[in-house]
């Protein structure tokens, strides 16, 4: 039996297994967290799932208690919150108790009745409240003497004694670039890079941390390192960081907050009591490398006893800005350890080491050598003629020295004191090969480094399982190239840039969002948005900026961010507080829009950025964009019920779309303006072309890619919306057909030719634009969840409440499997060919529905539940739509 069957079956007993009464109530989050710290909202979102195998399971009332006694809540009682038995099936709601205090632990959970009336209740889950206020601070901001040309990492430390028993401690830290922190000499968490990049003169992001188990009786000891980060940006390129409003010496404030079990508090704070010195980290550069001098490297500095009679004071800094809040989101850690697949010795002094794939992240090298040997080591994508690393496509904006500050390669300097080993705290890079070189003869083996692929730590959400093993690696590809570029905010690359390009994050939205649970990311991402926005809607191109990136090119087809994020972030997870908290900002910046495009006409934008060979019109593609826009600021405004907006925008969206038409719809031939791929297939996406003429430019722009050999001819617009508007059109086949394209240009031809992530370019050979990590090509990763398995939100009932079912069952894959974790659970959408049938397996997790549409040519011969065999009669409305409940089915069509 096929692997796709195989596992569904397994799945499906093991639900059968469970029995009868096995409704659980699972997945509890605060804030899509687990568990979190550190939560300033006074209102907080509680988010839960009912699982439950049984067919048509559905939550019909819940009830949320909470309180500051976990015992307490296990018994029932929410003294903080009870929100009474509500008859909803909702699975997302807000706080409404009791005002939340600050540092404070909440216990809760949700009881919920099933359909047959009967309660379960979760497991006690928590949050923490954290500041809740600037004015809970009682650190000061603190920084040395030094100016922003000091290249010297600044080192703090400060010693204090805890005579009591400790209950719990918690450590508040947030600084104007980046910091490692540690007690008694062990750094406190996994994460890397905090805090999150923002505009540090707008917005500044502090982490909370549980310190209970680091501290111990007696003396303790606190050690902050700090690093320049994006605050101090000392390695000149043309983005002009260097120049950066806020650009200052890095500085930080900290309160290690104790509470001990004879219910006193006491708070260790940054003051000018602390001492500052500098040491090992002797340069370091978020945009190239770190360098390290172990001679350097003060031992022990960061645990008690340490003799810092030679270290200085420090001195107060204003506060960058007089905004802090809590960094709610998953962090970036060093999410997987990669061992180099191969390693070359080149001579005695250079090694070239290769990871077998391209990554996001750092390596690390353990080595012994005599003192004062200087190894450096240089990250790169490719491989020149000679076998060596070659950093010319990726080093092209850089414009430092490259002989103190080589582009992506760091420096370690040995102490000769035994094995030593490095790894850049301050730093991540783009890379494959890392080439090893060192100032006198070293012996290095092939486990003297490894690699560390660095990302946002977010959950996986989806996966795709085909019989072709193409979309197999070019799925997996995508997404390597999605968390490469998930770095805190959603960047373009890895390497040459890290620059938060706006279009290159809302072209792979829907991959990003069926693959992975980046809630918090984009919901930081988009407060930078609100922070950068200029009083007249106007947005930058790269977010957050330095100043860069308010030209001439900065229109629509980038920055409708501000929209399309916030919405499908209301569309995949049924929650509309994004949407909401930008309201505001997206009707500034479609007023803007119209204020300068009074025929409804925008050619504000880019284009369609690297093209095969045709070139598109930009006015056709902004106004697209302009519409698509305006249309979202409409529903918003319905859906927040603010009628008059509804009316306003509505209607100027109408005009947009006749104004695009009027100008280039030829309506005899069914051609928008010359008929490039680009030019046919955005209006099509984007719900553009009337209905009566829907199908003739669909046919139109199968015929032209099909004439094409079915191979791509399109810029970073077309890779977006080509596959969908075929597959959406009546075209899916075709669509396939580009999707698994083999032969230049396409996707395929990337990776058969090798690449693990995709590339910024379709010619392997093309002179400029050649990083081989961006995300922009990357919406097919999102399109296999559409066009092959057909899963759909609802825009009626958004976050997969009512899952839309619209497979496509291609005559030449014999099989796939594609599931996605929805808020409701994992929806499974799989088929395969047997023989003249199709077998379809869908489940659909327990609280939701899904409206199944039959494709074209096929009917339903039966249905039935999978774990049973029992058969199921599928309920269908008068358009021919099978309405399917939650469960586990198979469903053989012919």
């Amino acid at each position: 039996m096929r692997i796709i069957l195989t596992t569904l079956l397994l799945s499906f007993l093991s639900f059968y297994l469970l029995g009868q009464n096995s409704t659980r109530v699972e997945n509890l989050r605060c804030e899509y967290l687990e568990n979190p710290l550190g939560v300033d909202s006074p209102n907080p979102r509680f988010t839960w799932m009912l699982s439950d195998p049984e067919s048509g399971a559905s939550q019909q009332a819940y009830q949320i208690l909470v309180s500051t006694d976990s015992a307490k809540v296990a018994q029932g009682t929410g003294d903080v919150w009870d929100s009474g038995k509500r008859n909803s099936d909702a699975i997302l709601t807000q706080f409404a108790g009791k005002d939340l205090k600050p540092f404070t632990k909440y216990f809760w959970l949700v009881s919920v009745w099933n359909q047959k009336n009967e309660k379960e209740s979760s497991a006690v889950a928590s949050f923490e409240t954290g500041m809740m206020g600037k004015h809970n601070w009682k650190g000061s901001w603190i920084s040395d003497y030094k100016d922003i040309n000091e290249k010297a990492a600044p080192y703090f430390r400060k010693e204090f004694e805890t005579e009591k028993k400790i209950k719990s401690a918690r450590a508040y830290m947030v600084a104007a670039g980046l910091f490692e922190l540690y007690l008694n000499g062990e750094k406190v968490g996994n994460h890397r890079l905090d805090p999150m990049y923002t505009r540090f003169d707008r917005r500044n992001l502090y982490v909370t941390f549980d310190v209970t188990a680091q501290l111990k009786s007696g003396r303790n000891a606190i050690g902050v390192l700090l690093g320049n980060g994006w605050y101090n940006h000392q390695s000149m390129g043309v983005w002009d960081f260097h120049n950066a409003p806020w650009r200052n010496r890095p500085a930080f404030c900290l309160d290690l907050r104790i509470t001990y079990e004879d219910g006193t508090v006491e708070t260790i704070v940054s003051e000018r009591d602390w001492k500052t010195s500098t040491g090992g980290v002797v340069f370091n550069s978020i945009y190239t490398a770190e360098h390290f001098d172990a001679r350097k490297e003060k031992q022990g500095w960061n645990t008690p006893g340490f003799d810092d009679s030679k270290w200085q004071g420090v001195k107060y800094r204003p506060t960058p800005s007089q905004n802090i809040v809590s960094q709610l989101l998953h962090p970036i850690r060093n999410v997987e350890e990669i061992v180099p697949q191969q390693m070359t010795k080149i001579n005695d002094t250079t090694y070239l080491y290769d990871l077998g794939r391209n990554i996001a992240g750092v390596s690390q090298i353990s080595v012994r050598g005599k003192e004062g040997t200087i190894i450096k080591l240089k990250h790169t994508e490719r491989l020149s003629v000679d076998g060596r690393a070659d950093a010319s496509n990726i080093d092209v904006y850089y414009r430092g020295d490259k002989v103190t500050d080589p582009f992506q390669t760091d420096i370690f300097i040995l102490s000769g004191k035994g094995e030593e080993q490095f790894m850049p705290k301050f730093n991540y890079k783009g890379f494959r090969y890392v080439e090893v070189t060192c100032s006198h003869p070293i012996d290095l083996k092939k486990d003297n480094l490894k690699g560390y692929f660095m990302h946002s730590d977010v959950p996986q959400a989806g996966s795709i399982e085909a019989s072709n093993p193409l979309i197999n690696k070019l799925w997996w590809a995508t997404n390597n190239s999605y968390l490469s570029n998930f770095i805190g905010y959603p960047t373009d690359c890895p390497q040459r840039e890290k620059n938060g390009w706006t279009g290159d994050a809302h072209f792979a939205i829907e991959t990003g969002l069926y693959n992975y649970d980046g809630i918090t990311i984009y919901e930081k991402w988009l407060a930078d948005h609100r922070d950068e926005q200029q009083p007249n809607g106007v947005l930058p191109d790269i977010i957050p900026t330095g100043g860069w990136g308010y030209g001439t090119d900065n229109g629509v087809d980038w920055t409708s961010t501000i929209a399309i994020i916030p919405w499908n972030i209301y569309m995949y997870y049924g929650d509309s507080k994004l949407l909401a908290d930008c309201y505001d900002n997206i009707k500034r910046y479609v007023n803007y829009i119209d204020s300068r495009s009074p025929d409804g006409l925008t050619s504000w934008g880019r284009g369609d950025w690297v093209p095969v060979k045709s070139q598109s019109t930009k006015e056709l593609m902004s106004s697209i964009y302009y519409y698509v826009d305006t249309k979202i600021l409409a529903d918003a405004a319905k859906l927040f019920g603010k009628q008059d907006d509804y009316t306003r925008y509505s209607t100027l969206a109408q005009k947009i779309k006749q104004s695009i038409n009027k100008k280039y719809l030829n309506r005899e031939t069914g051609t928008y303006a010359n008929g490039t791929q680009t030019e046919q297939s955005m209006p099509l996406m984007w719900d553009v072309v009337p209905a009566d003429m829907r199908q003739l430019v669909a046919d139109n722009l199968a015929k032209k890619v099909e004439e094409n050999g079915f191979h791509l001819d399109v810029g970073v617009h077309g890779a977006k919306a080509l596959l969908f508007a075929l597959s959406e059109n009546g075209h899916a086949e075709t669509a396939y057909k580009v999707a698994v394209q083999d032969k230049y240009p396409s996707w395929g031809w990337w990776i058969v030719n090798g690449a693990t992530t995709l590339l910024e370019n379709w010619d392997l050979e093309a002179p400029r634009d050649i990083s081989d990590n961006h995300m922009m090509f990357g919406a097919v990763g999102g399109w296999f969840y559409r066009g092959l398995g057909g899963i759909y939100p609802d825009e009626n009932h958004p976050g997969f409440k009512n899952v839309i079912l619209k497979p496509n069952f291609i005559s030449s894959l014999e099989n796939i499997k594609v599931s996605h974790k929805s808020p409701y659970g994992e929806i499974i959408s799989a088929w395969q060919h047997k023989g003249k049938a199709i077998l379809y397996s869908v489940t659909l997790p327990a609280n939701s529905v899904a409206d199944f549409y039959v494709p074209s040519g096929y009917s339903i011969q039966k249905a039935s539940e999978a774990a049973s065999g029992k058969k199921v009669n599928l309920t269908v409305n008068e358009n021919g739509i099978y309405k399917l409940q939650a469960g586990s089915y198979v469903i053989e069509l012919r």
